[in-house]
C-alpha cells in the first residue's frame, strides 16, 4: 500500500491535519503537502510516485571513502582478521559519521580486485523483501504441528501482522479446520481489528484451489467482511516467510519448555511465548523494536472490499471468458450464462441459491440476476 496515498486519503476522509498525520506515522510534512497539491492539480495521478534519483552526483561517497576502504582492507589482511565488506563497514562508522553501504564497500573491493564474484552464491540484498505499509494492511496465517515431549502431535494455527510482526494469535487444536480458521479471525479482530487482507497458502483449510473456483467456508467469510484473500503459489513457502520463520522461532520456544503433556498446557505456554515475543523480544527485521511498538505506532489498515452477504448460499469465484460469459454446471449439466463482452476477462462472484443466481463483480457492483433455465445451455441477457 502506497504511504502517501494512504495518508492524503485519511486527510481528506477525517479532516485529520496534514501535520499530525506527518508526526504519527515518521513522514515529511513538506511531502504530504506536496502530495496534497499534486492531488488537488492533477488527480488521482498526482499520488503516483514519483523518482528522487538526482540528475548528476558531484561527490560520491564511495570515491571519498575509497582509499579509506582500501587501506582498511589491507591493515585487516596484514593482522589476521575478517576483512570482508561487513568487517571493512564496521571499522569506518568507528571514525566517521556517515559511511559508505556495506554493498558499496564490496563494489569497491571488486572494482580494486580484492575479492572476486561468486554467481554461484546469491548475496542476500539480491532478495526483495515484501513488507506491508500499513499495521493490518495484510495479515499471514499458516497451520504446522507441534509434537510433545509423549510423542502425540497437535496442530497450531499462527496468525501474524505482515508489517509489525506481531504475534496476532496462536491457537493449539488437535485438527485445524476452516471453521476454526474463521473462529480466530473474528476473535483476533475483537481485540486488533479487522485486516485489509489475509495471506495464506493453498492448504484446504484456506483456499479453494482444488475446489474448481467453489469458495471454502474461509474464502465466504473473507469476501462477506470485504477482506482480500492472497494465496501465495503452490509449493512456494517463501511467499508466506514471516509466519514460516515465526514457526520456527514458536518450536525453539516449545523445545525448550518442560512438563508439556497435554492441548491446554501447550495453550498455556503459547500464550506465554506470544506475550513475551509481542511485547519484550526485539525483532531484527523491525529495526531491532518489538512487534506491539511498531503495531502502535502507525495508523490501521481496514478492509476496502465490498462487503456483500452469502445469506447461505453458495459462493464461487469465476472469470469471464472472451465471449463475455461464464460457466455453471447444475445437476450434471454444463450451463453458459452471459454477461457482456464489455466484462470479459473480469474476475467475478457467484452467490447461487438453487437455480437463482447472482453474478457481481469483487467490487460488489452487480453484473447479473437470473434463474437459471435448466432446459438452455446457454442463458441469454434479458
Amino acid at each position: 500500500m502506497d504511504i502517501g496515498r494512504f495518508l492524503i486519503e485519511t486527510h481528506l476522509r477525517t479532516g485529520r491535519s496534514i501535520k499530525s498525520l506527518a508526526r504519527t506515522h515518521e513522514v515529511s510534512p513538506s511531502w504530504l503537502f506536496t502530495l496534497l497539491r499534486r492531488y488537488r492539480l492533477e488527480g488521482e495521478t498526482g499520488l503516483e510516485p514519483r523518482s528522487r534519483r538526482p540528475n548528476r552526483s558531484p561527490s560520491r561517497i564511495a570515491d571519498v571513502y575509497e582509499d579509506q576502504i582500501v587501506a582498511t582492507r589491507k591493515r585487516l589482511v596484514d593482522d589476521g582478521f575478517d576483512a570482508g565488506a561487513a568487517t571493512i563497514h564496521f571499522h569506518l562508522s568507528k571514525h566517521h559519521r556517515q559511511v559508505p553501504s556495506v554493498s558499496t564497500i564490496w563494489r569497491v573491493l571488486k572494482a580494486r580486485g580484492f575479492v572476486t564474484p561468486q554467481p554461484h552464491k546469491r548475496p542476500k540484498s539480491s532478495y526483495v523483501r515484501f513488507v506491508a505499509e500499513l499495521p493490518n494492511e495484510c495479515w499471514q496465517a499458516d497451520m504446522t504441528h507441534v509434537a510433545l515431549h509423549d510423542g502425540s502431535v497437535f496442530e497450531v494455527l499462527n496468525v501474524i501482522d505482515d508489517h509489525s510482526r506481531l504475534c496476532v494469535a496462536s491457537r493449539a487444536m488437535v485438527r485445524v479446520k476452516g471453521s476454526d480458521v474463521i473462529r480466530v479471525l473474528h476473535q483476533s479482530a475483537d481485540r486488533w481489528g479487522y485486516p485489509a487482507s489475509f495471506l495464506t497458502d493453498n492448504g484446504l483449510i484456506f483456499s479453494s484451489q482444488s475446489r474448481h473456483g467453489l469458495a471454502g467456508a474461509f474464502e465466504q467469510e473473507l469476501w462477506s467482511l470485504g477482506i482480500k484473500a492472497k494465496h501465495s503459489r503452490p509449493y512456494h513457502p517463501q511467499t508466506c516467510g514471516k509466519v514460516e520463520r515465526f514457526h520456527q522461532t514458536m518450536k525453539k520456544f516449545l523445545v525448550a519448555q518442560e512438563g508439556i503433556e497435554t492441548k491446554k498446557q501447550l495453550q498455556r505456554q503459547l500464550d506465554r511465548f506470544a506475550a513475551y515475543y509481542n511485547t519484550e523480544r526485539p525483532h531484527r527485521g523491525i529495526g531491532r523494536k518489538t512487534p506491539i511498538s511498531v503495531y502502535e505506532a502507525r495508523a490501521k489498515a481496514t478492509p476496502r472490499g465490498a462487503v456483500v452477504k452469502t445469506d447461505g448460499r453458495r459462493l464461487r469465484f469465476d472469470k469471464v471468458d472472451k465471449s463475455g460469459s461464464v460457466t455453471l454446471r447444475h445437476r450434471g449439466r454444463l450451463h453458459h450464462i452471459g454477461i457482456g463482452l464489455p466484462y470479459k476477462g473480469w474476475r467475478i462472484a457467484m452467490l447461487i441459491d438453487g437455480r437463482k443466481i447472482e453474478i457481481v463483480a469483487l467490487d460488489g457492483s452487480p453484473l447479473r440476476k437470473l434463474i437459471l433455465d435448466p432446459t438452455k445451455d446457454y442463458q441469454r441477457m434479458a
